[in-house]
Order: C-alpha cells, then sequence, then structure tokens
C-alpha cells in the first residue's frame, strides 16, 4: 500500500514505546469524569518524586528487554494561558483552579493516534495529537503535545505530525486504538474503538473522530476496523476502551464484555485480519469491576526479541485473588502470553492511570527519531538525578494555586530540559 518503500526501510523498523515522564505538579485533584480511581482518591496528597521515579524504572525495565525505550516531557505547568483564560480571582471552583496545574500528559496514550509508514499511503509515520476536549484539564494538551512531537518526530521524510481534529469531535488518541500485524514492522490493520454518546459518563472517543484521524493519515479503508465499545462497560469505569483491552500483533487480549457486540467484533477484525488470536478473559473469571480496580487491561503486552509475549500488568493485579488466578492460568496454557510482569506504578494509578496509560507505541527507524527522546542507562541516571534534587516530595490539595508551589514547578521542569537539552520546549 505505501508507495516507494524499499526493503531496507521495512527492515529499520521497530515498535518504541514513548513513556511519559510525570510532570513536578502532579496531584489528586480529581478532574476525570467516569474515572473512579479518580475520583476516589480526589483530594489525596500526591507524590510527585515518587510518581516519577516509578515511571522511570518501568522505562528501564522495558529497556532492558527491548533494548529500545523513549520518552516524552512534561508540559509547561501551571498553565499561565489557560489561568488567564478562566480568570481566576479565588472565588472560582477548586476545579477550575486545578486545571491548569493538571500533570496529565504523563498519560502518553492519550497524546496522539499513529498510523505507521506500513500502513499509510505515502509511506511516512502519521501521528494526529489527540484533542481531549471532553475534559478541560486535558484539552489544554495537544498544542503543546504537537510542539513536543514535532521536535521528536522532526524528520519529515519519516513522519508527519498533524493538528488535533476539529473540537467538534472528541478524540482521545492512541487509548482507543490498536494495531494487527504479522510484524511490527510490516503492514497492518488498524482498530478504532469509539463510544456512543448520552450515557452516564461522556464517550470520550467520537466515531468521526477515529475516521476523520484514519482518514488524515491515509489508509486504506480495508484496513481500519471501527468498532463500538460497550456502553455498559464505560458507565462502570473503562473510559478508554485501553481499560478492557489491549492489542499486540495478532492478539487482542481483551474482557469479555468490552465491546458492545462482542462477537460482531471479533468477526469484523478477522474480515480485514484471518489471523486474530483472541484471548479472552471471562466475567466468571474476572468481573468487569475487578478488572477496572486492578487495570489488568491497561497493560503493556509486548512480543520480546525472541518473539514470546510479556503482559506488563500493575501490582494490584498481583493483589487481587480473582485476577492473580487467571493470570497463573493463563501463563500455565499454552496460549500467546507466556508471562505476565507486575510493575509498581501505584502513583498513577491512584489516578487512573496503569502501564498502558503511560506509554504511547511507534513503530519507525530509531535513527529517524530525535536521539534526545531516546532512554539510555546515563540518561536514565541524568534524568532521576533531576527528579531527586527538583521534584516536590508531597503536594497537599491546599498547595494548588500556590504562587510558590508554581515557581517550583517551573523551575524542576526547566532544570530537566536543561539536561537533556531541550530548552526550546521551555
Amino acid at each position: 500500500m505505501a508507495q516507494n518503500r524499499t526493503l531496507s526501510d521495512t527492515t529499520a523498523l521497530t515498535e518504541i514505546n514513548f513513556d511519559g515522564l510525570v510532570g513536578p505538579s502532579h496531584n489528586y485533584a480529581g478532574l476525570s469524569l467516569g474515572n473512579i480511581a479518580s475520583a476516589s482518591h480526589k483530594g489525596d496528597p500526591s507524590y510527585p518524586r515518587a510518581a516519577a521515579l516509578q515511571g522511570v524504572a518501568k522505562m528501564r525495565r522495558s529497556f532492558t528487554a527491548l533494548g529500545v525505550q523513549g520518552f516524552l516531557l512534561p508540559l509547561p505547568r501551571p498553565n499561565g494561558a489557560l489561568q488567564d483564560a478562566l480568570h481566576l480571582d479565588g472565588s472560582e471552583a477548586a476545579a477550575l483552579r486545578a486545571a491548569p496545574w493538571s500533570a496529565s500528559s504523563m498519560w502518553t496514550a492519550n497524546a496522539a493516534t499513529v498510523s505507521p509508514a506500513p500502513d499509510t499511503a505515502d509511506g511516512k509515520c502519521h501521528l494526529t495529537p489527540a484533542n481531549l476536549i471532553t475534559m478541560l484539564h486535558r484539552a489544554q494538551e495537544w498544542e503543546d503535545t504537537k510542539a513536543q512531537l514535532e521536535v521528536a518526530f522532526g524528520d519529515k521524510h519519516h513522519f508527519t505530525v498533524h493538528d488535533a481534529v476539529p473540537s467538534t469531535f472528541g478524540d482521545e488518541g492512541a487509548a482507543n486504538h490498536g494495531r494487527f500485524c504479522e510484524s511490527h514492522g510490516g503492514e497492518g490493520v488498524e482498530l478504532f474503538v469509539y463510544g456512543s454518546l448520552g450515557g452516564k459518563f461522556p464517550a470520550r472517543q467520537h466515531e468521526q473522530a477515529s475516521r476523520l484521524v484514519a482518514r488524515g493519515h491515509g489508509l486504506a479503508p480495508d484496513k481500519c476496523v471501527f468498532i463500538e465499545q460497550n456502553p455498559a462497560a464505560i458507565e462502570a469505569g473503562a473510559f478508554h476502551n485501553d481499560v478492557v483491552s489491549v492489542v499486540n500483533q495478532r492478539v487482542l487480549f481483551t474482557h469479555q464484555e468490552a465491546f458492545a457486540d462482542q462477537q460482531g467484533a471479533y468477526d469484523a477484525i478477522r474480515a480485514k485480519f484471518p489471523a486474530l488470536q483472541v484471548v479472552e478473559v471471562p466475567s466468571s473469571a474476572v468481573t468487569m469491576a475487578e478488572a477496572i480496580r486492578t487495570y489488568l487491561f491497561n497493560a503493556q503486552l509486548i512480543t520480546l526479541p525472541d518473539g514470546t509475549m510479556n503482559l506488563i500488568v500493575p501490582e494490584e493485579c498481583r493483589e487481587s485473588p480473582s485476577v492473580w488466578a487467571y493470570c497463573e492460568e493463563m501463563m500455565a496454557s499454552n496460549g500467546p502470553i507466556r508471562k505476565v510482569v507486575p510493575v509498581d506504578v501505584r502513583q498513577s494509578m491512584a489516578n487512573g492511570g496503569g502501564p498502558a496509560c503511560l506509554r504511547l507505541r511507534v513503530v519507525c527507524d530509531p535513527a529517524t527519531v530525535d536521539p534526545r527522546f531516546l532512554l539510555d542507562e546515563a540518561k536514565a541516571d541524568r534524568i532521576e538525578k533531576v527528579i531527586v534534587a527538583a521534584w516536590p516530595e508531597q503536594i497537599d490539595p491546599s498547595d494548588i494555586g500556590s504562587k510558590v508551589l508554581a515557581k517550583d514547578v517551573i523551575a524542576a521542569r526547566f532544570t530537566l530540559l536543561e539536561a537533556l537539552e531541550l530548552q526550546s520546549l521551555a
């Protein structure tokens, strides 16, 4: 499908996970309607330093396992432009005061939708930043996200970075997107999952946003599948599809109640990708409520260099008798997922973000990425040193809006930019 591609182009392609570094303003303001974890931890003290170090530890493990790992930086906070637009004077609701401080850009699964070069008409990797219009604290992100993507993926021979889709249609990025393929560097079939409007909680991904992204990326209609998420799952707290399913190559790891028409979803995918392997977790083994509480599906399903697949899950999964019993049974079977690896991302989990939320998957040649956004051990050491020295240890709800904290947060981020020679993003 893609034109003018050579064999050397495709053989250099690999999947890179770009994790979001947790920002120094990480806090629990409970701004995300429909996010059970966010609501239940509203008003708790947060620990930005611990959160950021947990994230770097997760990246180190991925780098060791896969040999390549990327990262994206915290966005500028507090957002002065949004503060001005909200005319904050101290009389406003706490949620409005907190919105410009949101560090939610750490969840890079919402940063953009990515279509690799083998799927697109022009043979380039296309990235469309998510507009995230459903929530004020996230709708502020996309322009700064785009600016960062344009630096990280600035090689215009290999990448195209689009504007977000029009704000008429809510788009939440890769959290509602997946890609089936025989190999990451080969041609794939892209899955777009959308929600129906009018439920108890907002359906954040609009069908037309998904279709617009697909057209903008130059995807052929026979290489796209559009599926509706189960409205009951959204009402239960699965505000993104990646809370109830995850895709890797041939495998769809999914809850039995993930889609509005479960069997119809499988049939629609198989019609375009016959090699589909479904690993369906029955409700009798793991209830929807427990899947959401533990984020079993908000996991990284990765292919190791030896071709086996590991599922990277939150520690909360190991602490759940029903979830861990299922995982042990799955590991003992002859299925495609051979190992389940728990990681500690508790600070992120408390705000509704598991291992999958923290990463954006980009299939590309690492040599085409700005090297400042690629991790190695020395760079991880450098990042950790800045976090330990500059990130606040704790933020209490009463701290939000503090001029002293604002000064510290701004200085901490700039110290990180200097350490990574990315001051242009200040």
